[in-house]
C-alpha cells in the first residue's frame, strides 16, 4: 500500500515566503468583475479568471496576453483606467481598476 504524504503548509510557496494575503478585492475587465489579491499583478488576476487575451495586434487584430511575465516582451499591454500601453504583468491590480482590451496601438484613430 502506498503511503500518502500530507503537504506541510510551511513548504508551500506562501508558507516559505511567510505570505499571508489580505482580503481580496475586485476590478473590472471589459466591464466584468475580476477578483484579485493584494500585490497580485493584473495579468495574474486575469489568468486566474481564465482570461488569456487582453490586447489585439496592430496588424490583423490577433489576440495577445502575457508571454514572458517579466515585462520584457510587451505582449501584455492593456488599457488601465483609460491609460493605454501599460504592462499588465508588472502592474499590481488595485481595487476598482477598470481594465479594457487594448485594440491595436491603444490610441484612438485620427479624426478626419
Amino acid at each position: 500500500m502506498r503511503r500518502v504524504r500530507r503537504r506541510d503548509p510551511a513548504r508551500t510557496p506562501a508558507g516559505l515566503a511567510g505570505a499571508e494575503p489580505g482580503d481580496g478585492f475586485e476590478f473590472t475587465f471589459d466591464g466584468r468583475p475580476v477578483r484579485a489579491l493584494p500585490g497580485q499583478s493584473i495579468a495574474a488576476a486575469l489568468w486566474a479568471a481564465s482570461v488569456l487575451s487582453w490586447r489585439t495586434t496592430r496588424v490583423g487584430g490577433r489576440p495577445r496576453g502575457a508571454f514572458c511575465g517579466i515585462g520584457s516582451c510587451f505582449e501584455c499591454l492593456a488599457t488601465v483606467n483609460g491609460r493605454p500601453n501599460l504592462r499588465a504583468c508588472l502592474l499590481p491590480a488595485r481595487p476598482g481598476d477598470a481594465v479594457t482590451t487594448q485594440e491595436g496601438n491603444g490610441h484612438a484613430a485620427p479624426r478626419s
